[in-house]
């Protein structure tokens, strides 16, 4: 169909020396020198040669490799694959280049190359300093080695992010402090902390049905959301997404077009494709339809992802949308009363408690069309 240009591109590198027991995503454990490693970076690298040719890179602003765990396939590939983009489209112009890498496969060679080539920013999976958090996750690396990666990125690396993970079973609050102090410790600009959660058929999930997983409690949980917003507020950091905080400048410029609704293309396998215009978003994977949204959809789409962001949605945003959602309004009203947004400066912007029931929220927003 007709389409809005796309803005960001994603490359899905679907490849880990292990899976850790929380993961759902789409990735293979295989050997570092594995013939489906390199069909699958070829396969990428002519991807991109395609879309370049037919013009669909030509407005994109951002550029994210993720996984699985980009790192894990080593320089040689990472570089074949920067130094397609380089010759593909203008990397003086794209505003991010992230990279995501974990701690057991970095190294100082690799950082140095795919800095050469245009990748302005490294996104390290920590998950956790504490080892014995890191071996109930099924993490492969340690806290040495999680300590040495950012060390060794910081030489290079201007903008790195670091995920903590909460909610961990072998953690309480003061093991999850812990791992703020040392967070806080490096010059990193970006922090994501993410609350465990359960996913179907993980060995997680596998060992919670046979009531062998001791969870904190959601409380436990939130007070360290609680305890980490306080902490990174302190050192500097803003709360700009319900996970995510950033030093002034610092935010994923590539995550925000996802949450402000921007086309983007996938390459790889069960990278996702969104494309849209006026009437209709559809997303694409692996050359099925996940998404097929009508306006009326696409407008409650927008407001919801919207609200995950502490700058929230504008009054015209919300004018436009319920000019296609009646029920909009009243739902939002109805939100303040229960204290999950706030209306402040001709913005509607989520509240804390709205962060922490955010299934409450977005799912009365996305309930104002029917999906």
């Amino acid at each position: 169909m007709p389409h809005d240009p796309y803005k960001a591109l994603y490359i899905h590198i679907p490849f880990c020396v292990s899976r850790c027991n929380y993961c759902d995503f789409y990735t293979n454990a295989v050997a570092r020198d594995s013939s489906e490693i390199t069909e699958a970076i070829e396969n990428d690298i002519m991807e991109i040669r395609r879309l370049g040719r037919e013009g669909e890179l030509s407005q994109i602003e951002t550029i994210y490799i993720g996984g699985g765990t980009p790192s894990f396939v080593g320089t040689k590939h990472l570089t074949n694959l920067l130094y397609t983009l380089g010759l593909t489209l203008d990397m003086q112009g794209i505003r991010e280049c992230s990279i995501e890498a974990n701690p057991e496969s970095i190294d100082a060679r690799l950082i140095n190359d795919i800095w050469a080539l245009g990748a302005n920013r490294l996104s390290i999976g920590v998950q956790s300093f504490d080892d014995e958090v890191l071996k109930t996750l099924g993490r492969a690396h340690d806290r040495v080695q999680a300590i040495d990666a950012i060390r060794m990125a910081s030489e290079r690396f201007d903008n790195i992010s670091i995920d903590l993970m909460c909610g961990v079973p072998a953690q309480d609050i003061k093991s999850f402090e812990a791992d703020l102090d040392v967070a806080l410790s490096f010059p990193i600009k970006h922090v994501s902390i993410y609350p465990l959660t359960i996913e179907p058929a993980t060995p997680f999930a596998k060992l919670l049905d046979k009531g062998r997983l001791d969870l904190p409690s959601e409380d436990e949980q939130a007070d360290m959301m609680e305890l980490a917003q306080r902490r990174l507020v302190k050192a500097g950091f803003s709360r700009y997404e319900v996970a995510s905080y950033s030093k002034p400048g610092y935010e994923s410029a590539h995550n925000s077009m996802y949450w402000t609704a921007a086309p983007y293309l996938g390459i790889g396998r069960s990278a996702t494709t969104m494309t849209q215009n006026a009437e209709r978003r559809m997303r694409v994977q692996d050359g099925r339809v996940v998404d097929d949204l009508d306006a009326a959809q696409m407008a409650a789409e927008d407001v919801m992802l919207g609200l995950r962001m502490s700058k929230g949605v504008s009054d015209e945003l919300i004018v436009r949308a319920s000019a296609l959602l009646p029920r909009l309004d009243g739902v939002l009203a109805d939100l303040a009363d229960k204290g999950l947004v706030e209306h402040i400066d001709q913005r509607w912007q989520p509240t804390e408690r709205g962060w922490i029931c955010g299934n409450e929220l977005y799912g009365a927003i996305l309930e104002t069309a029917p999906f």
